[in-house]
């Protein structure tokens, strides 16, 4: 007892001396629980370690502007570029990482809807893990309910979007995941999702290529079985 109860203790030692992203990933091992770049880790993290990972990013940024050989001391203009980039991953850019999913409330289809229901075009964000670019573009969802879906609020659509794209990913398993979330929230007959976007890792390196799109689209149930319904959502999703 006495062995154990010094093997925790000198455990809690160790956890305390460790960095907020170190203590982080611990439990994620310990859970057995991946943490790929688009990977939701929000309910590892307890309160006031988002703080010390801000601090913690801002510190090792500053190491790479260094290893940039960036004379941050002296430069005016990168004084503070450390922060503002640790603010920017955690904050804004790569948030549905570090955040939990947004409340999205659900009513039951009490009017036993049934036909085909089109949210789009919703401006997407996110960022290409292969070299962090920016991605940007849009997304269409096509949604066919049932009587026993479950159905949210418009604005919701946009809310789950932007949780799924502020994320470092790759746009195919992006709407992969976007689809993923939304079948499981509102229970359709039938769902689509189709993405069109920029990839600035096109743009800012490598071919160089300004007026390259990518687009790749979803179906799943009813678009699946029912080509007239396939192609009535594109026609309309082709108008926006």
């Amino acid at each position: 007892m006495l062995m154990h109860a010094s093997h925790e203790a000198a455990q809690d030692a160790i956890d305390s001396s460790a960095s907020a992203s170190e203590r982080i990933r611990r439990r994620l091992v310990a859970a057995h629980q991946r943490f790929h770049a688009n990977d939701n880790i929000a309910d590892f993290i307890e309160e006031g370690e988002l703080d010390a990972l801000r601090d913690e990013v801002q510190a090792r940024m500053q190491e790479v502007l260094r290893a940039l050989v960036i004379d941050t001391d002296h430069d005016h203009n990168t004084a503070d570029t450390a922060r503002r980039v640790a603010k920017l991953y955690l904050d804004e850019v790569f948030r549905g990482r570090y955040e939990s999913a947004p409340q999205v409330t659900a009513f039951p289809n009490v009017a036993q809807l049934d036909q085909l229901m089109v949210v789009g075009p919703l401006t997407v964000r996110s960022a290409c893990s292969h070299h962090l670019c920016p991605i940007e573009g849009k997304v269409w969802i096509g949604v066919l309910p049932n009587p026993a879906s479950d159905l949210i609020g418009l604005s919701k659509y946009a809310r789950l979007c932007d949780w799924i794209m502020g994320r470092p990913q790759i746009q195919e398993e992006a709407i992969t995941m976007l689809a993923d979330e939304l079948e499981r929230r509102v229970r359709p007959d039938g769902l689509a999702v189709v993405m069109q976007a920029s990839h600035a890792c096109m743009h800012w390196r490598g071919v160089k290529d300004d007026g390259a799109l990518m687009s790749n689209s979803i179906m799943r149930g009813a678009f699946l079985r029912n080509p007239a319904l396939r192609r009535e959502f594109l026609s309309l999703v082709a108008r926006g």
